[in-house]
């Protein structure tokens, strides 16, 4: 056998011979002439190849659209890292199915009423004076008004707030330059509050608004009670900005529908689109959100469903609001990295607007106003508050700034476009063509203080003939694009399967800092130490009439307990705890037909609970594959028919196999001569300064770990063998084995990780 082995080994070596040779004769030109592939293909594929083992240099959020979730990707590989589970339940994380995510869940309910999925749409990361820190990520659901907060230590969703007023959003989310607050903007009018109102009240009932969330970044969390909305007319707001630097305390808003029809095709009107695009132009508000929080913490509010909003009236009467004439139907409205411009595009218009700040405020503070709006909201005349009014192409919609001073780029839907241009001076610089219909666009950093330039995506909104047919349903287009010269570069096509993404916001990587492993035995979803966490030797089964508690380990290769034995019409709880260490070594649990589903990452705690409503034996087992045993990775939930009297599993289980001195002494040898092998990685580790790499201090941490459990089965073996029980003192043995194969695994991966990083051997 042995030898028929090494024959194998032998032959597979000469086939990996000749078909390495045989790749190696096909020269570049060779490729390149079978794919059809030009020299500027090349170059396009190495501006995005990142060889194996190295990392991005951008991270990319982008919204999940329907899916309710988030993307995340690299720049410039576009390499798909992960999806993030935020309104809607994501299997692979347990997200939804454990009781912790269950009640982030909750939070999202409207009105009492859950809600299955989520328009998510404006990704927005935390600022630091209007730099982006990379502590923490908001997101808004369009359909219902919904923010969830999302911790960039885990990438989980850490809460989801409700808004007590709006019927549904769209300019949300947003943060000022400290991430004071997040800025969430109504979309379609209602009655404030989710009432009622017929729509022949449309103009006097109902109405849209801006909230203001205050987010306690010590805690992480949006603090709803010290939060504030102003109530706004009834057009359709869109998108939102926060001023910055010399804008800094203000926020913009803009609106489209300024007309406020209200529709009625059925009744033979003209449709929304026809009523809502006659007038030449619509508003942009311009909030003094500085001084509304004064007004707020004054108390001069009105309560709408327990939250406090400042009423149009006395906003007027504040001056905190004012009304700037904008192109017809505009979209997005982006403040510049100084803050002192404003860059507006209409959908319907072949221009965009730069307005100055500079020139808004001076008007409001000296209260120089044309007119007023029907609602009383002062009009500042567009003359005194435009820079530039610049024809881009057809469709401009939304910007994003250079790291280049006055550059700009922004995104013409209807031309299938990207411009660059100089804001500053009004003329445009370049345009490349994408594919196709171009909504959102992203550079790097590119809505912040400091912009990094280099690459900018195309978020585009039809594919059509880029990729390969998957039906009907098309993925949507991601189109990389190099802004790093004088000439844009569009270098790279990646499909998106998933949802409608909206919008994505990029940050440089290396300001993550996201965590390998939890603190041993965290709550992923509060961040602290889950109460009924248990450390390996600790576990334990906790009976209370018509309740199961097990605290449970999970640990490579094995759960423990294996057997949990309840009664029909129990409520189970497993609460379960990964106690590797290392790095990436996540375990499943999931039980059969139970629904049961846990992600848990080194060193975190979960919960399922279900109500073992029908009799009968269901396998529990790991569903990530974690080493070379995980299919033995498993154990029965025994559910007894209510009543049923019947002797306990441990003492009802007969062995499968009868085990003799001679397999005990084979099984020890082996573990003997294994020892051997761990003996001399771990030489070699500890004669580096492997205390120098972090991550692999963890490993080592989590090696010793497996020797001390080595040790432990060792011990038990021998004391199995003292009384001649070859059964399982060589079933022991082989535990003490598996320990040792994980320690080894781990061991090995450590010497790998110091060979290739530059380790260096102490000398004695």
């Amino acid at each position: 056998m042995r030898s028929l082995f090494r024959a194998s080994v032998a032959g597979l070596a000469l086939a990996s011979v000749a078909g390495t040779a045989a790749i190696a004769a096909e020269s570049l030109q060779d490729v390149m002439k079978r794919r059809s592939l030009t020299e500027k293909d090349l170059v396009n594929a190495a501006k995005t190849y990142t060889p194996t083992g190295k990392r991005d240099e951008f991270i990319v959020f982008s919204s999940g659209g329907q899916s309710g979730q988030v993307i995340v990707y690299g720049v410039p590989s576009m390499r798909i890292l992960k999806y993030i589970g935020v309104f809607t339940p994501e299997p692979w994380q347990g997200y939804g199915f454990d009781e912790e995510s269950k009640k982030v869940l909750e939070q999202g309910k409207v009105d009492g009423r859950e809600i299955r999925w989520g328009d998510s749409h404006h990704p927005a990361i935390t600022e630091t004076n209007g730099e982006v820190d990379g502590e923490y990520l908001f997101i808004n659901d369009k359909s219902a008004p919904r923010i969830a907060v999302i911790s960039l230590k885990d990438f989980e969703t850490q809460q989801i707030v409700v808004n007590p007023i709006m019927q549904s959003e769209h300019g949300g989310a947003f943060v000022t330059p400290n991430s004071e607050y997040v800025i969430e903007a109504a979309q379609y009018p209602g009655v404030l509050g989710r009432g009622y109102a017929p729509l022949s009240e449309f103009n006097e009932k109902f109405r849209g608004a801006v909230t203001y969330w205050k987010f306690d970044r010590a805690r992480g969390r949006i603090v709803p009670e010290q939060s504030f909305s102003i109530e706004l007319p009834p057009y359709s707001q869109d998108l939102s900005d926060a001023g910055k630097l010399a804008s800094d305390g203000y926020s913009f808003t803009n609106s489209f529908c300024a007309e406020r029809y209200v529709g009625g095709i059925e009744r033979g009107r003209p449709p929304f689109e026809a009523g809502c695009s006659q007038a030449d132009v619509d508003y942009l508000h311009v909030i003094n959100w500085k001084k509304a929080e004064q007004v707020y913490k004054a108390g001069k509010v009105t309560m709408i469903n327990d939250h406090p909003v400042i009423m149009m009236k006395t906003a007027i009467e504040e001056g905190l609001v004012a009304l700037v004439a904008e192109p017809k139907s505009p979209h997005g409205v982006d403040v510049s990295p100084d803050g002192k411009f404003i860059v507006v595009g209409g959908k319907l218009d072949t221009q965009a607007s730069v307005y100055s700040f500079e020139k808004i405020k001076t008007a409001m503070d000296a209260k120089k106003f044309v007119s007023k709006d029907p609602y009383g909201i002062p009009i500042i005349d567009i003359k005194d508050a435009l820079h530039k009014q610049v024809p881009l192409g057809l469709g401009p919609l939304h910007s994003q700034y250079d790291s280049k001073p006055c550059i700009v780029y922004t995104s013409l839907y209807v031309d299938s476009q990207v411009v660059k241009w100089d804001y500053c001076e009004g003329k445009v610089l370049d345009k490349v063509s994408v594919h196709y219909n171009i909504g959102h666009l992203v550079a790097m950093e590119g809505e912040s203080t400091k912009p990094k330039g280099k690459y900018l995506i195309a978020l585009n909104k039809l594919a059509i003939d880029r990729f390969n047919p998957v039906g009907p349903l098309h993925p949507q287009n991601h189109q990389l694009i190099d802004i790093s010269g004088d000439k844009m570069e569009l270098v790279y096509d990646m499909p998106v399967p998933l949802g409608e993404p909206h919008y994505a916001t990029a940050i440089s990587a290396d300001k993550l800092k996201p965590l390998v492993r939890y603190a041993y035995g965290t709550d992923s979803r509060t961040g602290m130490a889950h109460p009924q966490a248990v450390r390996p030797g600790s576990e334990k089964i906790v009976r209370e009439p018509g309740k199961v508690t097990v605290m449970m380990t999970a640990i490579r290769s094995h759960f423990t307990p294996e057997i949990v034995e309840v009664e029909e019409g129990d409520q189970v709880n497993f609460v379960v705890t990964n106690s590797e260490r290392a790095e990436d070594e996540t375990h499943g649990f999931a039980v059969s037909t139970y629904n049961v589903n846990l992600s848990i990452e080194p060193g975190k705690t979960a919960t399922a609970s279900f109500k073992a409503d029908k009799p009968g034996v269901f396998s529990y087992y790991c569903t990530e594959f974690c080493s070379a045993l995980h299919l033995e990775m498993t154990g029965f939930l025994v559910v007894k028919p209510k009543g049923l009297a019947t002797a306990s599993a441990d003492d009802s289980v007969k062995a499968g196999q009868t085990y003799t001195r001679t397999d005990f002494d084979k099984q020890y040898k082996t573990c003997t001569d294994t020892q051997v092998v761990i003996d001399s990685v771990v030489g070699y580790i500890v004669s580096t300064n492997f205390k120098d790499f972090k991550d692999v201090v963890a490993l080592v941490e989590d090696a010793t770990d497996q020797l001390n459990f080595a040790k432990d089965a060792r011990t038990k073996a021998d004391e199995a063998a003292k009384k001649q029980d070859w059964q399982n003192a060589t079933l022991w043995a082989g535990q003490w084995w598996q320990y040792q194969v994980k320690a080894a695994d781990i061991g090995l991966r450590a010497k790998t990780y110091l060979e290739q990083n530059g380790a260096k051997i102490s000398k004695k």
